[in-house]
Protein backbone atom coordinates (compact mmCIF):
# COMPACT_ATOMS: atom_id res chain seq x y z
CA UNK A 1 0.00 0.00 0.00
CA UNK A 2 1.33 3.43 -0.89
CA UNK A 3 1.64 6.16 1.70
CA UNK A 4 -0.95 8.93 1.63
CA UNK A 5 0.17 12.55 1.50
CA UNK A 6 0.73 14.46 4.74
CA UNK A 7 -2.55 15.22 6.49
CA UNK A 8 -4.42 12.20 5.07
CA UNK A 9 -4.98 9.61 7.79
CA UNK A 10 -5.73 5.92 7.32
CA UNK A 11 -9.27 6.59 8.52
CA UNK A 12 -9.73 9.16 5.78
CA UNK A 13 -8.29 7.23 2.87
CA UNK A 14 -10.71 6.47 0.10
CA UNK A 15 -8.35 7.36 -2.71
CA UNK A 16 -5.32 6.11 -4.55
CA UNK A 17 -2.43 7.30 -6.67
CA UNK A 18 -3.03 7.75 -10.42
CA UNK A 19 -0.19 9.12 -12.55
CA UNK A 20 1.54 10.43 -9.42
CA UNK A 21 -1.53 12.22 -8.01
CA UNK A 22 -3.37 11.14 -4.88
CA UNK A 23 -7.06 11.05 -5.80
CA UNK A 24 -9.90 11.17 -3.29
CA UNK A 25 -13.65 11.81 -3.58
CA UNK A 26 -14.81 15.27 -2.54
CA UNK A 27 -14.91 15.14 1.26
CA UNK A 28 -17.93 17.43 1.69
CA UNK A 29 -19.96 15.45 -0.83
CA UNK A 30 -19.16 12.14 0.87
CA UNK A 31 -19.91 13.67 4.28
CA UNK A 32 -23.39 14.63 3.12
CA UNK A 33 -24.18 11.12 1.93
CA UNK A 34 -22.70 9.53 5.05
CA UNK A 35 -24.75 11.72 7.40
CA UNK A 36 -27.97 11.86 5.38
CA UNK A 37 -28.19 8.25 4.24
CA UNK A 38 -31.56 7.57 5.88
CA UNK A 39 -33.13 10.78 4.56
CA UNK A 40 -31.71 10.18 1.09
CA UNK A 41 -33.12 6.64 1.03
CA UNK A 42 -36.59 7.96 1.81
CA UNK A 43 -36.31 10.54 -0.97
CA UNK A 44 -35.32 8.00 -3.61
CA UNK A 45 -37.48 5.09 -2.43
CA UNK A 46 -39.86 3.79 -5.08
CA UNK A 47 -41.90 0.65 -5.38
CA UNK A 48 -41.35 0.14 -9.10
CA UNK A 49 -38.43 0.76 -11.47
CA UNK A 50 -38.40 4.15 -13.18
CA UNK A 51 -38.54 4.58 -16.94
CA UNK A 52 -34.76 5.00 -17.32
CA UNK A 53 -34.02 1.82 -15.38
CA UNK A 54 -36.64 -0.14 -17.33
CA UNK A 55 -35.11 1.03 -20.61
CA UNK A 56 -31.64 0.03 -19.40
CA UNK A 57 -32.74 -3.42 -18.21
CA UNK A 58 -34.52 -4.06 -21.52
CA UNK A 59 -31.13 -3.94 -23.27
CA UNK A 60 -29.43 -6.45 -20.97
CA UNK A 61 -29.03 -10.19 -21.61
CA UNK A 62 -30.63 -12.67 -19.24
CA UNK A 63 -28.77 -13.13 -15.94
CA UNK A 64 -26.60 -10.08 -16.71
CA UNK A 65 -23.87 -9.03 -14.30
CA UNK A 66 -24.38 -5.29 -13.68
CA UNK A 67 -22.19 -2.79 -11.87
CA UNK A 68 -24.31 -0.23 -9.97
CA UNK A 69 -21.66 2.51 -9.86
CA UNK A 70 -22.47 4.98 -7.09
CA UNK A 71 -25.42 2.91 -5.90
CA UNK A 72 -26.61 5.10 -3.01
CA UNK A 73 -29.28 3.14 -1.08
CA UNK A 74 -29.18 0.53 -3.89
CA UNK A 75 -32.82 0.75 -4.95
CA UNK A 76 -31.83 0.21 -8.59
CA UNK A 77 -29.87 -2.89 -7.61
CA UNK A 78 -32.92 -4.25 -5.79
CA UNK A 79 -35.02 -3.82 -8.92
CA UNK A 80 -32.33 -5.44 -11.05
CA UNK A 81 -32.07 -8.37 -8.66
CA UNK A 82 -35.85 -8.77 -8.73
CA UNK A 83 -35.69 -8.83 -12.55
CA UNK A 84 -33.24 -11.75 -12.53
CA UNK A 85 -29.99 -9.81 -13.01
CA UNK A 86 -26.89 -9.96 -10.82
CA UNK A 87 -26.15 -6.45 -9.50
CA UNK A 88 -22.85 -5.43 -7.95
CA UNK A 89 -23.66 -2.22 -6.03
CA UNK A 90 -20.74 0.02 -5.01
CA UNK A 91 -20.54 3.47 -3.45
CA UNK A 92 -17.89 5.78 -1.98
CA UNK A 93 -20.10 6.56 1.03
CA UNK A 94 -19.84 4.13 3.93
CA UNK A 95 -23.21 5.37 5.18
CA UNK A 96 -24.89 4.49 1.89
CA UNK A 97 -23.22 1.07 1.73
CA UNK A 98 -24.35 0.27 5.27
CA UNK A 99 -27.90 1.44 4.59
CA UNK A 100 -28.12 -0.57 1.37
CA UNK A 101 -27.00 -3.76 3.07
CA UNK A 102 -29.10 -3.28 6.19
CA UNK A 103 -32.21 -2.55 4.14
CA UNK A 104 -31.83 -4.98 1.25
CA UNK A 105 -29.06 -7.53 2.01
CA UNK A 106 -27.74 -6.62 -1.42
CA UNK A 107 -23.96 -7.11 -1.04
CA UNK A 108 -23.07 -3.44 -1.50
CA UNK A 109 -19.41 -2.58 -1.02
CA UNK A 110 -17.26 0.50 -0.58
CA UNK A 111 -15.53 1.62 -3.79
CA UNK A 112 -14.65 4.93 -5.42
CA UNK A 113 -14.73 5.70 -9.13
CA UNK A 114 -10.93 5.68 -9.16
CA UNK A 115 -10.86 2.11 -7.84
CA UNK A 116 -12.75 0.67 -10.80
CA UNK A 117 -10.20 -1.65 -12.40
CA UNK A 118 -12.32 -4.59 -13.60
CA UNK A 119 -11.70 -6.01 -17.06
CA UNK A 120 -14.56 -7.45 -19.14
CA UNK A 121 -16.44 -8.31 -15.95
CA UNK A 122 -19.89 -6.82 -16.57
CA UNK A 123 -22.72 -6.90 -19.09
CA UNK A 124 -23.95 -3.50 -17.94
CA UNK A 125 -22.94 -0.48 -15.89
CA UNK A 126 -25.58 1.72 -14.27
CA UNK A 127 -24.16 5.15 -13.28
CA UNK A 128 -27.29 7.11 -12.47
CA UNK A 129 -26.48 10.63 -11.25
CA UNK A 130 -23.24 9.40 -9.66
CA UNK A 131 -20.40 10.34 -12.02
CA UNK A 132 -21.63 13.94 -11.85
CA UNK A 133 -19.72 14.12 -8.56
CA UNK A 134 -16.40 13.50 -10.36
CA UNK A 135 -14.34 16.45 -11.63
CA UNK A 136 -15.02 17.22 -15.28
CA UNK A 137 -11.39 16.61 -16.18
CA UNK A 138 -11.67 13.06 -14.79
CA UNK A 139 -14.84 12.05 -16.65
CA UNK A 140 -13.05 10.75 -19.80
CA UNK A 141 -10.81 8.58 -17.61
CA UNK A 142 -13.78 7.18 -15.69
CA UNK A 143 -15.65 6.47 -18.94
CA UNK A 144 -12.56 4.61 -20.20
CA UNK A 145 -12.60 2.54 -16.98
CA UNK A 146 -16.27 1.71 -17.51
CA UNK A 147 -15.54 0.62 -21.07
CA UNK A 148 -12.74 -1.61 -19.81
CA UNK A 149 -15.03 -3.13 -17.17
CA UNK A 150 -17.72 -3.97 -19.74
CA UNK A 151 -17.74 -6.97 -22.01
CA UNK A 152 -17.99 -6.28 -25.75
CA UNK A 153 -21.54 -5.16 -26.48
CA UNK A 154 -22.12 -4.23 -22.84
CA UNK A 155 -24.60 -1.47 -21.97
CA UNK A 156 -23.70 1.75 -20.14
CA UNK A 157 -26.29 4.07 -18.60
CA UNK A 158 -25.08 7.47 -17.44
CA UNK A 159 -27.17 10.37 -16.16
CA UNK A 160 -25.75 13.84 -15.47
CA UNK A 161 -27.06 17.31 -14.68
CA UNK A 162 -26.76 19.62 -17.66
CA UNK A 163 -24.95 22.92 -17.74
CA UNK A 164 -21.32 24.02 -17.71
CA UNK A 165 -18.46 23.93 -15.24
CA UNK A 166 -18.30 22.73 -11.64
CA UNK A 167 -20.13 24.08 -8.57
CA UNK A 168 -21.46 23.17 -5.15
CA UNK A 169 -25.19 22.97 -4.57
CA UNK A 170 -27.12 24.38 -1.60
CA UNK A 171 -26.16 21.40 0.58
CA UNK A 172 -22.45 21.55 -0.31
CA UNK A 173 -22.24 18.66 -2.77
CA UNK A 174 -19.78 19.15 -5.63
CA UNK A 175 -21.21 18.75 -9.13
CA UNK A 176 -19.81 18.66 -12.64
CA UNK A 177 -22.22 19.84 -15.33
CA UNK A 178 -22.14 18.79 -18.99
CA UNK A 179 -24.01 19.60 -22.17
CA UNK A 180 -25.67 16.72 -24.02
CA UNK A 181 -23.24 17.15 -26.92
CA UNK A 182 -20.27 17.15 -24.55
CA UNK A 183 -21.39 13.92 -22.89
CA UNK A 184 -22.11 12.24 -26.21
CA UNK A 185 -18.64 13.14 -27.48
CA UNK A 186 -17.07 11.70 -24.33
CA UNK A 187 -18.94 8.43 -24.78
CA UNK A 188 -18.10 8.10 -28.46
CA UNK A 189 -14.45 8.94 -27.82
CA UNK A 190 -14.46 6.32 -25.06
CA UNK A 191 -15.53 3.56 -27.45
CA UNK A 192 -19.32 3.63 -27.10
CA UNK A 193 -22.16 3.89 -29.60
CA UNK A 194 -24.93 6.03 -28.13
CA UNK A 195 -28.29 4.27 -28.39
CA UNK A 196 -30.70 6.68 -26.69
CA UNK A 197 -30.76 10.14 -25.14
CA UNK A 198 -33.35 11.33 -22.62
CA UNK A 199 -33.57 14.86 -21.27
CA UNK A 200 -35.75 16.18 -18.48
CA UNK A 201 -35.89 17.93 -15.13
CA UNK A 202 -35.85 16.52 -11.61
CA UNK A 203 -36.01 17.82 -8.03
CA UNK A 204 -33.34 16.30 -5.79
CA UNK A 205 -32.13 16.54 -2.21
CA UNK A 206 -31.23 20.23 -2.51
CA UNK A 207 -34.81 21.08 -3.52
CA UNK A 208 -33.87 22.62 -6.86
CA UNK A 209 -35.49 21.70 -10.17
CA UNK A 210 -32.49 20.78 -12.33
CA UNK A 211 -32.16 19.81 -15.97
CA UNK A 212 -30.51 16.48 -16.74
CA UNK A 213 -29.47 14.25 -19.61
CA UNK A 214 -29.38 10.44 -19.54
CA UNK A 215 -27.75 8.30 -22.21
CA UNK A 216 -27.66 4.59 -22.91
CA UNK A 217 -24.72 3.39 -24.93
CA UNK A 218 -23.26 0.11 -26.15
CA UNK A 219 -19.58 -0.77 -25.96
CA UNK A 220 -18.16 -1.13 -29.45
CA UNK A 221 -16.46 -4.32 -30.57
Amino acid sequence: MVDAPAGVTDGDRRGLFVDGDFLMPDAKTIAFYDSAAERYANLTKTGTPGALLKSFMALLPANAQVLDLGCGPARASVHMRDAGFRPDPVDASQGMVALANESHDIGARLMTFDELDAVAAYDGVWANFSLLHAPIADLPRHIDAVACALRTGGIFHIAMKTGEGEARDAIDRMYSYVTPLQLRNMLETGGFAVLAIDEGREVGCAGTDDAYVAMRARKNA
